[in-house]
């Protein structure tokens, strides 16, 4: 049996949760014995607020779980081979670390932290203590990502030329004490929300030479609400992605469109396409699983089997921020260049 731990109850939290009741009944080995929330109102059953649909919203009983209201309490109480830390972005470095060095596997949230320095310490606490360390860039196990990944690494369709990506939502006012919505507590949508596409553009094409990005602030004291960002390369492939939270309440986009020699393939409201260019559809078939509970299973099984995370390791995690860092940069400068 793996035993797992659940640290924040939030919306993401909730999200974790959904899945960790559906290994339950699945009869998975993978076993959520404790979770822990400082605020004695999260373990009530509660309509979740999220920006996106679908995520935390049954009803739960916590009686199941060892419910604890402090983390130094729980992670000494348990012997639990793996947590999920689900809390605020600048919480994340200092529990992990904390969960890391009483030798206990860790997923954390994404974004990983705010700062390079955060993500080096996270990481060299992992391999101080020879423990798993994984962020919860998701997308990583989207089926969608998962195929356009295929298709771009294998030249399925020749050289990609251009590509565009767009992730937009609303504004997430669900934070405790409005965390999400201070800078320099989560950093705006450029790196809660556009950390994904930071994320993909780096996983399917590799680390950028610069990024040219300008940004606007919405809410006083966030960091950028909007974001647009060019990806310079050496081959100049044109890749550009935007996102925002400043949609309609409850709305939820995500689109792409990617452009090679002999195709393209998108995702948009319509669905996802791979046209080749005599114009014929030839979209194979391709995973509609939740990307996060396959994430949960995938780091589970790392701890289970000692294998080698080849998919999703920390290191390509700490890229995606030091991308992010050097957008916010250009932002702050009106669109400067700026080298990686």
């Amino acid at each position: 049996m793996i035993k797992a731990g659940l640290i924040g109850l939030g919306a993401m939290g909730r999200g974790h949760l959904d899945n960790f009741l559906r290994f339950i009944e699945e009869g998975s080995d993978i076993k959520l014995i404790a979770v822990c929330d400082t605020d004695p109102n999260k373990f009530k059953n509660y309509e979740s607020v999220h920006n996106i649909k679908g995520i935390g919203v049954r009803e739960y009983d916590f009686s199941m779980f060892n419910c604890y209201h402090d983390i130094d309490e729980m992670i000494s109480r348990e012997e639990l081979d793996f947590v999920v830390v689900a809390l605020p972005t600048f919480m994340h470095c200092e529990i992990t670390c904390k969960c890391l060095n009483a030798g206990i596997n860790v997923l954390c949230e994404k974004p990983m932290a705010l700062n390079l320095e955060e993500c080096q310490r996270m990481i060299d606490t992992a391999n101080r203590n020879e423990k798993y360390l994984m962020i919860g860039q998701c997308e990583r196990f989207e089926g969608v990502y998962e195929v356009l990944k295929d298709f771009v690494a294998e030249n399925r369709l020749g050289n990609a030329l251009s590509g565009y990506f767009f992730r937009g939502g609303s504004t997430p006012m669900h934070s405790f004490n409005g965390w999400i919505l201070q800078r320099e507590k989560g950093g705006g949508a450029l790196f809660d929300q556009h950390v994904h596409d930071i994320d993909m553009v780096q996983w399917l094409f590799g680390m950028p030479k610069a990024v040219c990005s300008i940004g606007r602030t919405f809410y006083k004291g966030s960091g950028y609400d909007a974001v647009t960002t060019n990806y310079i390369y050496d081959d100049c492939k044109a890749i550009n992605s935007q996102d925002d939270w400043l949609l309609p309440d409850s709305e939820f986009w995500i689109t792409f469109r990617c452009n090679f020699v002999n195709g393209t393939i998108t995702y948009d409201q319509t669905g996802f396409h791979v046209i080749n260019r005599g114009g014929e559809d030839v979209t194979p078939e391709y995973s509609t699983e939740n990307p996060y509970y396959k994430e949960v299973r995938y780091f589970a099984n790392l701890v289970k089997t000692g294998g080698v995370n080849t998919v999703n390791p920390p290191e390509d995690s700490m890229k995606a921020i030091r991308i992010a860092l050097a957008e916010t940069k250009s932002c702050d400068n009106c669109g400067q260049i700026i080298i990686l």
